[in-house]
């Protein structure tokens, strides 16, 4: 089974983790939560995150299956410090939403 996402990881959001993001999404973790739920699936607080700004634009709690999760890898440098994100360029957020929309 899937580990549960950290708090402060970007994931993507498609129909694969849940039948409602036939559109997917940018999703900024905040918590997880297994707790009383069906095995594979789990509760996640965060926000909604505009590709085209990387700005958030809608905190919300979504229900969702781990193994259907988009994780996006970090991008930094040494220098970045482990609380701060580093902005994602438009280019790089929208081929990442056009990855998770085909699959």
């Amino acid at each position: 089974m899937t580990a549960l996402p950290r708090p402060g990881e970007l994931l993507t959001i498609t129909v694969t983790a849940s039948v409602q993001f036939v559109h997917p999404i940018l999703f900024r973790v905040i918590s997880a939560s297994e707790g009383r739920t069906c095995d594979g699936w789990a509760w996640l607080e965060g926000y909604e995150i505009d590709a085209t700004s990387g700005n958030a634009i809608d905190r919300r709690a979504i229900f969702v299956q781990l193994d259907g999760l988009g994780r996006i890898p970090r991008q930094g440098t040494a220098n970045d410090r482990p609380t701060r994100e580093p902005q994602m360029d438009q280019a790089r957020t929208q081929m990442l939403l056009r990855r998770a929309a085909a699959k």
